[in-house]
């Protein structure tokens, strides 16, 4: 192809360049730019993560009882033969994240010595939110603490329900489910292709950051297979996500409307949600992602104050150090993988928990990497630690401990224990006052949520199947959302009245593979930035 470099002279280029401690490559080669629609498309990933994706959709979409089946017994064998190196692999990611920015190594700055940022800090935490958690925590804000100190599917470590430790235990464990470990697993995926583009020149995709491992053979079908894998963990963790939105919003569009909140409303906001996340996607980072996530942030701040100063606000602010000494006595307990006697549980909530997080992994990380230019990696991975955990404790104690009070007091329908889990927050503001106006800025909130998601995942696949690209045509963004769209519709229509399950499976099933494409990474990036210490050390640059 004319102007196009051939794979031996950018496998020489890199060569020559890693003598100097540099990857740098315009990875031109082993592309096949086939345009018949204008598009730049990386071949085989697009084709083969396109098709296995479409696949699904359709045999789910033709064979939704069959598919159910498959997804539910691919789900127990999982959970059978695998939960230990799912809780393994997440232990080793936080201590590994811990390490680094202590060490030394924490004062690389990704992108170089005088590299700049391009985001002000506030901007950068409030899209690290929107793209990260947000449906996430306006779907379980409240559901997830009540479920606990209820035993809706079990208690953590087989406490007695209803008791004042359950409740204890209850605000710890959520926070144990949102906070160091799931951001840990961003980080590190966040960190190397942040590392790997921004200082060694690389392409903006997950292989990159097997360079140190793999060299001239990221460029190959290895290459290719890491990002397919990455790319199918993403659209199903979306997909699950985007099912939970879609499901909770309907259930609040019943509540204020008396719209039946069936599997038709539920396809319908899908597709009008999708709708929304395209023109989003044309108006670009600054006019959409941008834009959105702080809009996000002042909509869930609004939520949270009105929450914090109508609940029961002295209950609450005791509850901030129950949640903190809860999370800090029970981490160790709940991070452990052997005899545990709470095991539907356990299997329930946190090995689904970490699965959704890897599966979320390559979509968060690479979101966050493309938006944290110029930060030092102490400070990338002190804000991306340690910022969620403080959020989350404020988050999760003012919405459960104002829910599981209306429970204990015996007010409205909590009481009687949960009949829908994303009906859960809506039962809790009916007992507030001004329910209407707050449940209206629940389901905004959510929808803005939903919109964030779905771009910036389409940002994100785009990369990958482009081979790094960021400058990709936006039709190709387009189709990604869309096409995440109907991952998640698939999903609702196989599960049936199982839907919750049916999400959970095909996250789990699908996180599996990217579990060890994570470890490997983590020693992949330690050799790297070993590498580049060195270099700084031998120019004298200060570190």
């Amino acid at each position: 192809m004319s102007g196009t470099k051939t794979a031996a002279s950018v496998t020489a280029d890199v060569s020559e360049k890693m003598i100097d401690g540099d990857y740098q490559t315009d990875y031109e080669a082993g592309q096949d730019n086939v345009n018949p629609f204008g598009l730049e498309m990386h071949n085989p990933v697009f084709f083969i993560s396109a098709v296995l994706t479409m696949t699904f959709v359709i045999l789910t979409l033709a064979f939704p009882e069959t598919a159910n089946t498959g997804l539910e017994a691919t789900k127990a064998w999982t959970l059978e033969h695998f939960d230990w190196f799912f809780v393994i692999a997440s232990n080793f990611v936080l201590l590994f994240c811990v390490a680094v920015a202590i060490s030394p190594l924490g004062k690389i700055r990704l992108g170089g010595a005088d590299a700049k940022t391009e985001f002000g800090t506030a901007s950068w935490i409030a899209m690290l939110f929107s793209a990260g958690i947000g449906i996430g925590m306006v779907f379980y804000g409240s559901a997830e603490p009540v479920a606990y100190y209820t035993s809706w599917g079990g208690t953590p470590l087989n406490v007695e329900p209803r008791t004042p430790e359950a409740m204890s235990l209850a605000l710890g464990a959520t926070v144990f489910h949102w906070g160091l470990t799931p951001w840990a697993i961003y980080a590190v995926i966040g960190l190397a292709l942040a590392f790997f583009a921004f200082n060694k020149g690389l392409p903006l995709t997950i292989r990159s950051a097997f360079y140190p491992l793999l060299g001239e053979r990221i460029w190959g079908w290895p290459g290719h297979l890491i990002d397919i894998l990455a790319v199918i963990a993403t659209i199903f963790g979306l997909a699950t996500s985007l099912g939970l939105g879609a499901q909770q919003a309907a259930t609040g569009l019943s509540f204020l409307f008396g719209i039946e909140a069936n599997l038709t409303s539920q396809l319908l906001l899908i597709a009008v949600i999708t709708g929304l996340a395209t023109v989003s996607v044309v108006r670009g980072m600054d006019g959409g992602i941008k834009l959105l996530s702080n809009i996000n942030m002042v909509l869930a701040a609004s939520l949270l104050a009105f929450v914090f100063i109508a609940g029961p606000t002295l209950q609450i602010i005791s509850g901030f150090g129950t949640t903190i000494v809860s999370y800090a006595e029970y981490a160790v307990p709940l991070s452990d993988w052997t005899g545990r006697e709470d095991k539907a549980w356990y299997h329930g909530w946190t090995i689904f928990y970490w699965a959704w997080w890897v599966s979320w992994s390559p979509f968060v990380g690479m979101f966050i990497a493309r938006i944290s230019k110029g930060r030092t990696i102490r400070e990338f991975l002190t804000v991306v630690l340690v910022v969620p955990v403080i959020v989350a404790i404020i988050w999760f104690t003012t919405f459960g401990v104002t829910a599981i009070e209306q429970i204990k007091d015996g007010i409205g329908q909590l009481p009687a224990g949960i009949s829908e889990a994303p009906l859960v927050l809506f039962q809790m503001l009916e007992n507030m006052p001004f329910p209407y106006i707050a449940s209206s800025l629940a389901i905004i909130l959510l929808i803005v949520f939903f919109v964030t998601s779905s771009d910036s995942g389409s940002l994100v696949v785009d990369a990958i199947t482009a081979g790094g690209r960021t400058d990709a045509p936006v039709t190709q963004r387009i189709f990604w959302a869309i096409l995440q769209g109907l991952a998640a519709a698939a999903l609702l229509v196989g599960g049936g009245a199982g839907a919750l399950g049916a999400m959970q499976a095909g996250t789990i099933a699908s996180g599996l593979p990217f579990t060890l494409v994570l470890l490997v990474c983590c020693y992949s990036l330690f050799k790297g930035l070993m590498s580049e210490y060195s270099v700084l050390k031998t120019q004298r640059v200060a570190v």
